[in-house]
């Protein structure tokens, strides 16, 4: 097993970058996507899938009036769920800010909401405990210095190209570093600074991609850094380096580069919207979500789980039921998951490891018909329970050199087998707590 301290030790992090321990502890964190696209209702993204004009996405601005608005409510939701952290999107690409930013007059202020929105949201969440985190899009399909490129809203709008030609990216990079300035000055101790994101690959022929070298990422980190000695970063400005975000799926193992482990967290949506998706119906039950998490957990990365919040300010009913689920379960299994990591010995079928020093946990995805074989844990246990009721599990060691000659045993030297009642318990992934013995 790789210990959470050895992790940050080995792992490809930035000297100069803050301690990373509290989010290898921590391991679930709250994401929220909202902005102007919450009005629309479709995806986030509505601005680029329906190549709205800045002129016609206005509507979105003048009526943006989140009356509802309780940061209160989110940050109790999410305490509840059993999350340590939030990240926050300050600003999405479509431009808009939800603070007071005085490099821009396309800002909450200047809505109907007339008030700084984050400030209120970073208050509620830390007086519930939760480390603060920000989401900064380094795009931005509103200011008239970014250029137009194959992901622009305007990019088959011909007069609108031909008028953007002289766009200057030096300067937009200029009002990026401004806008993360005032960030990491005006509220407080920020945890965490999630970018989105960087794309240098892409090329559509009359445009390029964007990165390291148009977001001036070096200048732009050693910034942060000055401002915020002790804060986290992920890997989206182009340089390499920071905590690893996989989106929308789990890695099939854990994370590892040039055979070290990396820190990683899987970003995923409770409906494969991230920002409020009025139609969007595909919501991933509970058990799905409460999996998600264990998978993460057992392969050592984190899972970020998003809900994007309506245009009234709140989260909807099916949002807060997921979390909800999510939070029974950690009530009585977090410590499966807090502090946890990925264990050395492998699971079997259908069932997922964490590990955290003596204690393994055993989750179990699919219920067995009385017995789980645990191979390789012969003379290691000491004791077996139950983590959501502290009832003890009976189980039979299989001794390592035992002559296997009757079919009836056909189960491997060093093998435990775990004495389970037939009736699955009434947890949505029942847990096993392995006591293992001291060296």
């Amino acid at each position: 097993m790789t210990t959470v301290s050895e992790i940050t030790k080995t792992a490809n992090w930035p000297t100069n970058y803050g301690d990373p321990a509290w989010l290898l502890h921590d391991r679930f964190g709250l994401f929220i996507h909202w902005g102007l696209y919450s009005n629309a209702a479709r995806h986030e993204w509505v601005m680029n899938r329906e190549k709205i004009h800045p002129d016609t996405y206005n509507k979105y601005f003048k009526y943006f009036d989140p009356d509802l608005y309780d940061p209160k409510k989110w940050a109790r939701a999410a305490k509840d769920a059993g999350m340590k952290y939030f990240v926050i999107t300050t600003k999405h690409h479509e431009g808009f800010a939800l603070w007071d930013s005085e490099l821009t007059d396309y800002k909450a202020t200047n809505t109907p909401a007339k008030r700084d929105l984050l400030l209120e949201m970073v208050n509620a969440f830390r007086e519930e405990g939760l480390k603060v985190g920000f989401y900064h899009s380094v795009i931005d399909w509103h200011h008239p210095e970014f250029p137009v490129d194959g992901l622009h809203p305007q990019r088959d709008d011909e007069a609108f190209k031909a008028n953007a030609t002289e766009r200057n990216i030096e300067k937009y990079a200029e009002y990026l570093h401004g806008q993360v300035r005032e960030l990491l000055t005006n509220y407080g101790k920020i945890d965490y600074l999630w970018f989105d994101f960087s794309y240098p690959e892409r090329s559509w022929g009359w445009a390029t991609g964007k990165g390291a070298e148009d977001w001036q990422s070096e200048k732009l980190e050693k910034m942060i850094l000055e401002l915020q000695p002790d804060i986290i970063l992920n890997d989206r400005l182009d340089l390499g380096r920071g905590v690893v975000t996989p989106e929308q799926y789990q890695p099939s193992e854990a994370v590892t580069e040039d055979g070290q482990p990396v820190i990683w967290e899987a970003c995923q949506t409770l409906n494969g919207s991230w920002g409020y998706d009025r139609d969007n119906l595909d919501w991933k039950s509970g058990d799905v979500l409460i999996k998600m998490l264990i998978d993460s957990v057992s392969k050592g990365g984190n899972l970020l789980l998003n809900v994007g919040p309506n245009a009234r300010g709140e989260f909807d009913q099916k949002s807060l039921d997921s979390l909800s689920e999510i939070g029974k379960w950690m009530r009585v299994n977090s410590r499966s998951i807090y502090g946890a990591t990925n264990s050395e010995y492998t699971a079997p079928l259908d069932c997922r490891f964490t590990q955290k020093g003596k204690r393994l946990y055993l989750h179990i995805f699919s219920w067995p018909f009385r017995h789980i074989h645990l191979e390789g844990l012969a003379g290691k246990i000491d004791y077996t329970q139950f983590l959501h009721d502290a009832s003890e599990i009976q189980y039979k060691e299989h001794d390592p050199n035992e002559e296997l000659t009757h079919i009836s045993t056909r189960v491997k030297p060093g093998t435990v087998t775990l004495e389970l009642p037939v009736q699955k318990p009434d947890v949505a992934v029942p847990v096993v707590e392995i006591f293992l013995k001291e060296d």
